[in-house]
């Protein structure tokens, strides 16, 4: 329990880094610095969106700038290190609360990752699986804390009879970590790294060739050749599939599931009047707590399953 532990704490620590470091040069922002001419740039700030897509720098820290999402990050991150660390301090026979918790996610992940990779391949995978679902699960959630999202720097309401009344948060100081494509993008390079070393370290490089463009079926000589361009047209479209289709999807699908949450809990919670924004939001609120641990859980089983796609022997594939 306390060697899974400290592996959940350091890869927390390892993808907040990561993702520090892909804010510092976000990709979005170089989409929206183009020139716009002086009526368009009028037309933009007028249909400017509830919820930004790139998510507002705060500060800089030296040549870095941090944005409300890695703020929110790092405060994840820390959450995380401590409730570990917490249920993990003094491990007893006759556990507590927190440690029966922590066991029982443990143990009822490594089950279930058991099912679909061998036993080998589970050690390997296990700690970064599990560090995205716990680190997922919490960034989700945050999402639908009072104050995220919420609470910043923005438009002042003239017509409010209150001095500092702010009509519309453009720079909020906190945003969900998941809500900042950034953040999924790195999560998704983590496992594309990740996965094509744990292919080469259980096939081999020749033995990944194979496996990808081999072919899978037993046949006679006469079919093999042709069988042989099947196969190959097959693998190069698996190698696509590899090299760009899977980590895109685990990106953006995640990205854009937890973003649009936030969006439609905006849209619900600005109507007027007050009573009708929390009677349309109340609903929506229990459908998010949904989608984030749903979200989450889909996640961390497509990286199991496609590391379980490129970790298993040809014979095995057969008998299967």
């Amino acid at each position: 329990m306390n060697r899974f532990g400290k592996i959940v704490l350091l890869l927390a620590l390892f993808t907040a880094a990561f993702v520090a470091a892909v804010n510092a040069q976000p990709a979005i922002e170089a989409a929206t610095n183009a020139v716009v001419p002086a009526a368009g740039a009028q037309k933009m700030e007028a249909a400017e969106p509830l919820v930004s897509q790139i998510a507002p720098k705060l500060f800089y820290i030296g040549p870095v700038p941090v944005s409300n999402s890695m703020i929110c990050t790092w405060i994840v991150a820390a959450l995380i290190i401590v409730i570990v660390r917490l249920t993990t301090w003094k491990m007893k026979e006759v556990p507590g609360t927190g440690q029966n918790v922590m066991e029982a996610l443990i143990e009822g992940w490594e089950s279930l990752m058991g099912n679909v990779l061998e036993p080998k391949v589970v050690k390997w995978v296990f700690p970064f699986a599990m560090s995205f679902f716990v680190f997922i699960v919490i960034s989700n959630l945050t999402d639908l804390l009072p104050g995220v999202g919420s609470i910043g720097m923005g438009h002042a309401d003239p017509n409010s009879p209150m001095p500092f009344a702010i009509e519309h948060v453009t720079k909020p100081f906190f945003r969900p970590p998941t809500t900042d494509a950034n953040l999924t993008v790195a999560m998704a390079g983590i496992f594309f790294v990740m996965g094509l070393y744990w292919a080469l370290k259980y096939n081999g490089p020749f033995g990944l060739i194979k496996h990808v463009f081999g072919v899978k079926v037993e046949t006679t000589k006469w079919l093999y050749p042709l069988l042989l361009l099947l196969f190959i047209f097959i693998g190069v479209m698996e190698s696509f599939s590899i090299l760009f289709i899977r980590p895109v999807a685990l990106a953006l699908r995640l990205y854009g599931n937890i973003f649009g949450g936030e969006t439609m809990l905006t849209m619900a919670l600005s109507q007027k009047p007050w009573y009708f924004a929390v009677l349309v939001a109340i609903p929506g609120y229990f459908f998010e707590v949904v989608v984030c641990l749903l979200q989450a859980f889909v996640f961390t089983m497509l990286v199991v399953a496609f590391v379980g796609t490129l970790c298993t022997h040809a014979d095995e594939e057969h008998g299967h």
